[in-house]
């Protein structure tokens, strides 16, 4: 299959045909790595992970557990007494 390098501004870009997207599993939109290998230029989708994954429960564990403390505790100030209407 082939395709054409085209100018984007300062930058240039390939148009990637829809099949080839489909065979790596991406879709417009989703984020990419772009290499070089032996000469070959290769873009490989980047798997998406949650940050937070997995933190309910491993709070709920700790809870469970009683194996928490609160560090910082509260955060009183002069605003949250004077303007908030509670």
């Amino acid at each position: 299959m082939q395709s054409a390098v085209k100018k984007f501004g300062n930058s240039a870009g390939v148009v990637i045909p829809k099949p080839l997207l489909t065979e790596i599993g991406a879709k417009v939109g989703d984020d990419i790595d772009i290499g070089v290998q032996d000469g070959r230029i290769v873009i490989e989708l980047v798997a998406k992970i949650d940050p937070r994954e997995g933190w309910a429960e491993d709070a709920a564990a700790l809870m469970a557990a009683g194996d928490y403390e609160i560090v910082l505790g509260d955060f009183p100030n002069d605003f949250d007494d004077e303007e908030w209407v509670w």
